[in-house]
């Protein structure tokens, strides 16, 4: 198991570029999703994005408590619907902000065998998926978000 420290907003530009996509499956890319799984809950996170290790290539994790999902080179195919909701993010841990997502999307990648799959996401799940390809282009949910807000200590 290995956990890496999650880049904070402001301390890396890695977080602004828009990340690699990974042409060749190797055991660096396996490792990679290990590495990207075991920091995300870890942190007790919902999705964890490349560049947020520090690592500028285009993977990404999410577990909504449905079940764990690993993408290479994910892209949004179809969206539809839209609803405003609360998001947060291991890389801007005190602040919260409401954001306009997609209800439901389908997204294209590869698993880690670099075989292509397609799923479809609703609700939570297509949020939290949203959220984490937009780290690969450099996005950051405080870029949409209105109602910006810090989270109070308890």
């Amino acid at each position: 198991m290995a956990v890496f420290q999650i880049i904070q907003y402001g301390d890396d530009e890695v977080l602004r570029e828009k990340a690699k996509a990974i042409t060749k499956i190797t055991p660096n890319v396996h490792k990679l999703l290990d590495n990207l799984r075991d920091t995300m809950y870890s942190a007790k996170g919902v999705g964890l994005a490349a560049p947020q290790i520090g690592v500028s290539k285009r993977a990404i994790v999410v577990d909504t408590n449905e079940k764990l999902i690993e993408l290479l080179n994910p892209e949004i195919m179809e969206f539809s619907g839209s609803e405003t909701g609360e998001e947060g993010c291991l890389s801007l841990p005190i602040v919260l902000g409401d954001v306009k997502r997609a209800v439901h999307v389908l997204v294209r990648g590869l698993d880690r065998y670099g075989q292509e799959v397609q799923l479809e996401a609703s609700g939570f799940q297509a949020r939290a998926l949203q959220h984490e390809i937009d780290h690969l282009d450099g996005i950051l949910f405080i870029d949409k978000a209105v109602n910006i807000r810090k989270i109070k200590a308890f």
